[in-house]
């Protein structure tokens, strides 16, 4: 087993029994889209973190379980994407914005 999720980050090195990982690709039109900013806003909306993705489009939180919200901001667009979070699981999300 390589630690690898199927289409996202690698987890390996990570002590699954400890951590809750959102994680995903941000695209546009089937193309990575580097340098968006993702937010991650906690069940009432409040701002909890932001990363930018990488060059490949990816991003990822370490994050309490629960319900979040994933607010991807990239030029000229804007997605709120809902995602559950468990402990010991990585929550993968795959958020394509349009033009």
């Amino acid at each position: 087993m390589c630690g690898a999720v199927a289409g996202g980050l690698s987890i390996e090195g990570l002590d699954m029994s400890k951590e809750t990982v959102i994680q995903g690709q941000v695209s546009r039109d089937g193309q990575p889209v580097g340098g968006a900013y993702v937010r991650l806003l906690d069940g009432t909306g409040e701002f909890t973190a932001e990363v930018p993705t990488s060059a490949t489009g990816h991003f990822r939180f370490f994050a309490a379980p629960g319900s979040w919200t994933l607010r991807t901001l990239a030029p000229g667009a804007q997605v709120d994407r809902q995602v559950v979070a468990h402990l010991g699981q990585v929550a993968e999300v795959e958020v394509a914005i349009s033009a």
